[in-house]
């Protein structure tokens, strides 16, 4: 809890104009790697001109030249480290800026693949327990602490979700635990309909 705490405190500090035109994607699609795990950072947009910063404990606002290897808009990381850990995002030259992506670095030998982003209410998730072995182990995952299913390949999907699904989950194999990972769910926007669509006049009523 207290390295989810300081990397909250990251994002926290991180306060700039957004811009949509431009998104960060990460591969491995993860907010937890592994130590020594290479890294690809990317801000996808139609112009030139973005680059990756990040906040870590050691430093503010650093651009990728100062710890990964610039190519264009992307930012590789061939071996992360723990001091890593962060948060990312991609800047423009003007100062606008994208998402941001928290990025956890960890020793452990489990590490929980979750959405980056928020989901939709109504969407599919697949959570993903993480291991050096080749083949996806049996896994236990866990919401706020508590068991909630065991699976025999490593994935455990929730179907249709809701904001009842928002929590921390984590994952167990063989005893070993991953670090915990928020998944957050973003309510589905309502769409109101223009009665002069259906050619129906508000103003009449029908017997």
């Amino acid at each position: 809890m207290k390295d989810m705490s300081l990397l909250l405190l990251l994002s926290s500090l991180f306060c700039c104009s957004t811009n949509a035109a431009a998104r960060l994607t990460v591969t491995p699609s993860s907010s937890q790697v592994f130590r020594n795990e290479r890294v690809s950072l990317r801000c996808e947009d139609a112009s030139d001109g973005w680059t990756v910063r990040r906040n870590t404990s050691n430093e503010k606002r650093t651009e990728c030249e100062d710890w990964g290897r610039s190519a264009g808009s992307s930012c590789n990381i061939s071996s992360m480290d723990p001091v890593d850990s962060g948060v990312y995002w991609c800047e423009s030259t003007e100062g606008s800026t994208s998402n941001t992506i928290t990025i956890t670095v960890s020793d452990r030998s489990v590490s929980l693949q979750s959405p980056l982003l928020p989901v939709m209410e109504g969407d599919d998730v697949t959570l993903t327990c993480r291991t050096k072995m080749a083949d996806p182990p049996p896994a236990d995952f866990y919401k706020d602490g508590v068991s909630i299913r065991n699976v025999s390949d490593g994935h455990m999907t929730l179907l249709h979700v809701s904001r009842s699904d928002e929590g921390l989950y984590k994952c167990r194999v063989q005893g070993n635990e991953s670090a915990e990972s928020r998944l957050s769910v973003s309510e589905k926007p309502t769409t109101t309909m223009d009665p002069r669509a259906t050619g129906s006049d508000p103003s009449v009523s029908v017997f």
